[in-house]
């Protein structure tokens, strides 16, 4: 009889934590390497936030907390809600997790029953599929084009739904692509929502701070107060304000569900880090000066890469509305050999390659679903931005 589970059978490990990991392992012999593949923003957490944490220690909130969030970070996530996305909630529909993951991964534990299926567009989040998964669920990946601009279309959205489904997940501005919905473009697909009512709505808004130009963001809810009985949305600190590792995740959403995810939560790490959590209301509640100050420099970084990475011989690099990541298309490369002579057949090949050619770590899109495209995270500074991208120019130059 076999010990582990067998659910572990259906989940793959993280292609992102996986690259990090190889390239950390060559710097280690002393070779200089760029990393693209992290998702995480390059900036300290703002002082307030951790003078905020400092001195809920001298206070002595080092104790437990209740397992859905303390009241005043669930409170100043209620007016977060009113304030900038013109949703109304009470504190008791509110949960706060360790990070977004164990929001979205308790959600999907309160929800799925074997064969119900979650819509989700490609390229997606590595994680999204292995979390329905790993609960039971089926996984129905929609793909979406390049042309489309890497979203998800309501004739798709409505071609997908069967009587099985029971969540459509939307991740809006995307990790992998930046591709950012717009209020329309979220019109359209909620007109789909409304007439199959058994549909529930899951949001992953983790980056709403981080979209640039003039770009508007707006989540399902705000678009169509009518699915709110069927929408949980999902945020957190880690991204906006330069928190990851302080791991707080919120989510608001009807109330069955709620407790559901507090009754799963209870039993499984019950509440998030006091410390974090006291540092969480300060970033909500405090000054917002430092989401304009990171916001600019990421849009600085976000022309330059796409700038470069369009001027290499054979990718196409598009312009995305947000987050700090873009998604160029290696098709152009398929087919092209290296100068020892390897083929590059795969988007895994070309990331591969470069990464032993020139020490530029990136992540191959069909880890994400869609290929033959890469992920760059370009939450890095400038000068490294520009190194990398001139070694990526001189990789695909030297490809015949």
């Amino acid at each position: 009889m076999a010990f582990l589970a067998e659910s572990l059978n259906r989940v793959k490990p993280s292609a992102t934590m996986a690259v990090v990991q190889k390239a950390r392992d060559i710097a280690a012999t002393g070779r200089s390497v760029i990393s693209l593949g992290a998702g995480e923003p390059d900036f300290d957490t703002p002082d307030n936030i951790k003078n905020a944490a400092i001195e809920a220690i001298k206070r002595g909130e080092t104790k437990y907390t209740p397992v859905p969030g303390i009241v005043p970070l669930r409170e100043a996530i209620v007016k977060k809600f009113k304030r900038e996305n013109n949703l109304d909630y009470t504190a008791a529909q509110v949960i706060v997790g360790t990070g977004g993951k164990q929001i979205l991964y308790n959600a999907f534990a309160a929800t799925m029953n074997p064969g119900d299926e979650v819509i989700i567009p490609a390229p997606y989040w590595v994680s999204y599929p292995e979390m329905v998964a790993i609960n039971g669920g089926e996984p129905v990946i929609v793909g979406t084009t390049l042309e489309n601009g890497f979203k998800l279309t309501a004739k798709d959205l409505e071609a997908a739904i069967t009587p099985k489904t029971k969540w459509l997940l939307l991740n809006s501005p995307s990790n992998p692509s930046g591709a950012a919905y717009t209020h329309a473009e979220i019109k359209a697909l909620t007109d789909v929502l409304l007439k199959h009512e058994h549909v529930w709505v899951l949001t992953d808004d983790m980056y709403e701070h981080l979209t640039f130009g003039d770009f508007k963001f707006a989540t399902p809810v705000e678009v169509e107060p009518k699915l709110k009985d069927r929408t949980l949305t999902m945020n957190g600190v880690s991204k906006a304000y330069a928190m990851t590792g302080w791991r707080i995740g919120y989510a608001a959403g009807p109330l069955p569900l709620i407790k559901a995810m507090d009754m799963i939560q209870g039993q499984q790490t019950s509440g998030a880090c006091s410390i974090a959590q006291w540092a969480a209301v300060e970033a909500l509640n405090g000054p917002q000066d430092f989401l304009k100050t990171s916001k600019k420099a990421f849009e600085e970084r976000r022309d330059l890469v796409v700038s470069m990475l369009n001027q290499a011989k054979g990718l196409t690099c598009p312009v995305p509305e947000g987050a700090f990541y873009v998604y160029p298309s290696c098709a152009g490369l398929i087919g092209k050999k290296t100068p020892g002579g390897k083929t590059i057949e795969s988007d895994v090949d070309f990331v591969n390659e470069l990464l032993e050619a020139e020490g530029v770590a990136v992540v191959q899109g069909s880890a994400f679903g869609l290929g033959p495209n890469f992920r760059v995270s370009y939450a890095t500074s400038n000068k490294v931005l520009e190194e990398a991208c001139q070694r990526i120019q001189r990789f695909c130059a030297s490809l015949t």
